[in-house]
């Protein structure tokens, strides 16, 4: 039996290239562009595998992972990444990547990581540091996080403004109300000590809760 894969990249023209590419093994039953798609499709689809990119707009691809594995999502996640970054792939892993692979290599690489993802395996990237390594340091969880304050809801708010959305466009997008919208932004603002939207975006992007440039992307 052919196995179900679901795509979810910010640039369409790298979805169709996938889709090209994967078709002779795997059933393709859906792409889309943003991270919230990709939850509802996941969802709906319950495929066997996720390739994904982390630089997902509205909810970046980690935090995707994290809320379909809260939803009970068992498909397996293979990350798919300009981002030759450790802590990303740490990150990636922590929340249930099965592998990392570098957009870069890809063409030959990707194969074989959706080999291991459905063989229960870990795939990282040779270009990243060796897989033992980042397989202990996403299993050590540290005890004085500088983001563990920072629930669920407030990673997805703390995203969208530095997406440039509006307080009503994030309201909207999160199904809550303006007023809970612009709370979880001070909130944020008077914990870390900010005083402008500005210096909010720069702490997201640090972090890594936002590492996209504000566009806006069709589903």
């Amino acid at each position: 039996m052919r196995r179900t894969l679901l795509l979810a990249d910010a640039h369409r023209v790298l979805t169709d290239a996938l889709a090209h590419f994967l078709s002779p093994a795997y059933d393709i039953v859906g792409h889309t562009q943003n991270g919230r798609k990709l939850v509802e499709l996941a969802g709906q689809l319950r495929p066997d595998l996720i390739v994904l990119e982390i630089t997902l707009p509205l909810l970046n691809g980690i935090e995707a992972m994290r809320v379909m594995q809260r939803s009970g999502i068992r498909s397996k996640f293979v990350v798919l990444t300009m981002h030759a970054d450790t802590s990303l792939a740490v990150d990636a892993l922590r929340a249930g990547a099965s592998a990392v692979v570098l957009k870069q290599s890809a063409g030959k690489e990707l194969a074989a990581a959706l080999s291991r993802a459905l063989g229960d395996r870990i795939y990282v990237s040779p270009l990243l540091p060796d897989v033992v390594t980042l397989l202990a340091m996403a299993a050590r969880k540290p005890s004085t996080s500088v983001t563990s304050w920072l629930t669920p809801r407030k990673r997805e708010v703390l995203q969208l403004v530095s997406e440039g959305k509006s307080i009503k466009e994030i309201a909207g997008l999160l199904s809550i109300s303006p007023r809970t919208a612009e709370s979880y932004k001070y909130e944020m603002m008077r914990h870390l000590g900010l005083h402008s939207t500005a210096e909010l975006v720069q702490y997201a992007i640090r972090i890594g809760v936002s590492i996209v440039t504000p566009f806006s992307a069709a589903a």
